[in-house]
């Protein structure tokens, strides 16, 4: 809980607290094998990889021509993202499934849809005390934690066959088939729940209906990047609130009393954060990158806190690495070492504020308490992206980046990653060889976006607590939870990216046509 509150009030986590990015690699990399073969630079059996997941962008158009080959290709120019939870309680236990659906323009001209699917389980308690100041009125604290362990699919889909020279004009139709076939999807999976729960219903029609949301350059219905991910979360709030209490008196003229009782309760939450680990694996079968494998390693830390006006923050890193998939899979059945094409390392802050409220009423029968919570809220913020893109085209800077990875040498991976604004800066004595090849070779880049999100909560739940003095120890006996957020993030400020070292070493931030050169349009 130490952790949780660090990541409410400071949004950082120290770094011999945080997981240490060398062990998390290798875990990628090798999720059978697990840290210590990495730590020994032995190379152990792992999975075969899988599927294509929710941290890059799913493609790698060529370069784009434009005078300078340090600057990227392209830059993601806006994202609508939703994600639906529903979230089961039994006892100690949480059940989680989620849905999570993004929507990419690129400045490129593409556009991509994203569908992951989760699923996972966890443990969580919580323990709540009165506040003395606010003894008569029945004032109390409570503070809850939770661990949930989780994996999903799903697949992403390229948008790309409208090619008319004009970036512009072809991000507009590709934006158009897109929404279409996320159209179509969405009725076909009405189609299929209708079959579940109604086996003689007209499927043909429902079929036929969904059918005709495609767009007129569909792609296959398969996607074009198959998705894996696994993921860990660590989080926890703390609510304050109120107790309504009897006058304790057995009849009305009786006189008696056996003491004022429980009748219920009304809490508020006010603090809150979440530490989140997820791996993604990225098979793409078509595209720009077909016969690619990427893993992706993500850690994010982010907190809210305010009843009423909610105030947030989020902190997130993430290391991308790129395979042949062929190569990989024939490494890892021979046991020898990998080699990889490309690194990409991200890191991103976001701020914001906005109006939001989180409520819980309680109503007491005994020990045993039923719960119903709800609210909701919308939040605007900043969000400030750098990424360092390294292409890998030689054995010494693709082993350089492999024993980076694996943990091996004098400067293995660590937590904090290295920064993209330091690349551009004059490397210091001790910079390792990963940070040099950033600032001699990498594409390096810095984005701003405006980002507005909606969400609403409701839940129910059967509950029981054990009260010792002004401490009680309650958990639910049942719970459902449902939770629904929107985001939308555009693109904002000057792009810029970084020239190639001037005089002296240091490499000046330019504007980035390559990402100017289109603009995202409002859906």
């Amino acid at each position: 809980m130490s952790l949780v509150v660090a990541a409410i009030v400071g949004l950082s986590v120290p770094a011999d607290e945080a997981t240490g990015l060398k062990s998390a690699v290798c875990r990628i990399l090798h999720p059978l094998s697990g840290a210590e073969a990495c730590s020994s630079g032995d190379y152990a059996d792992g999975g075969d990889g899988g599927d294509d997941g929710g941290g890059g962008d799913g493609g790698g158009d060529p370069f784009v021509p434009n005078g300078d080959p340090f600057e990227p290709a392209r830059c993601l120019l806006s994202q609508d993202q939703t994600k639906d939870t529903v979230v089961i309680q039994v006892a100690f236990i949480k059940i989680s499934t989620s849905e999570t659906v993004k929507l990419q323009q690129w400045s490129d001209g593409t556009v991509t849809l994203e569908r992951v699917t989760e699923t996972g389980g966890g443990v969580t308690a919580s323990i709540s005390a009165g506040i003395p100041g606010l003894k008569d009125w029945g004032g109390s604290a409570k503070l809850s934690g939770t661990y949930l362990a989780g994996s999903g699919n799903g697949g992403q889909w390229l948008f790309n066959g409208n090619k008319s020279g004009d970036p512009q004009a072809d991000l507009a139709a590709n934006l158009e088939d897109a929404q279409k076939f996320a159209a179509y999807l969405k009725a076909n999976d009405g189609c299929r729940y209708q079959s579940g729960y109604n086996p003689g219903a007209a499927m043909g029609a429902c079929s036929q209906d969904a059918a005709s949301k495609k767009p007129d350059l569909e792609p296959e219905l398969a996607p074009d990047v198959d998705i894996t991910k696994t993921s860990t979360e660590a989080s926890g709030n703390v609510s304050f609130g109120g107790k309504f209490k009897s006058n304790g008196k057995s009849g009305k003229d009786s006189g008696k009393s056996d003491g004022p009782k429980d009748l219920g309760k009304i809490s508020g939450e006010v603090l809150s954060g979440t530490m989140t680990e997820d791996v993604v694996v990225m098979r793409s079968h078509s595209g720009p990158n077909a016969g690619k494998i990427t893993f992706i390693y993500t850690f994010t830390v982010k907190g809210s806190a305010g009843l009423g006006g909610v105030a947030t923050g989020e902190r997130m890193q993430q290391v991308s690495v790129t395979y042949d998939a062929a190569s990989y899979d024939q490494e890892e059945a021979d046991g020898a070492a990998h080699h990889p094409e490309k690194l990409l390392i991200t890191t991103s802050q976001e701020a914001g504020d906005g109006t939001g409220i989180k409520l819980e009423g309680g109503a007491n029968a005994g020990p045993v308490t039923i719960d119903v919570g709800g609210g909701g809220g919308s939040t605007k913020s900043q969000i400030h992206t750098e990424s360092a893109e390294l292409v890998l085209d030689n054995d010494s800077d693709s082993t350089t980046v492999e024993d980076w990875l694996r943990g091996r040498g004098d400067a293995p991976a660590s937590n904090p990653l290295p920064s993209p604004s330091d690349a551009a800066e004059v490397p210091d004595s001790d910079a390792g060889p990963v940070e040099r090849l950033l600032h001699d070779k990498g594409k390096l880049s810095r984005l701003d976006y405006n980002a507005n999100t909606d969400w609403w909560n409701a839940s129910l739940g059967i509950g029981f607590g054990i009260s010792a003095g002004q401490f009680t120890l309650g958990f639910k006996l049942f719970g459902i939870e449902i939770t629904h957020e929107g985001k939308e993030q555009t693109i904002t400020g000057n792009p810029t990216y970084a020239t190639g070292p001037k005089s002296g070493g240091a490499r000046p931030w330019v504007e980035w046509k390559n990402c100017t050169q289109t603009k995202p349009i409002p859906t």
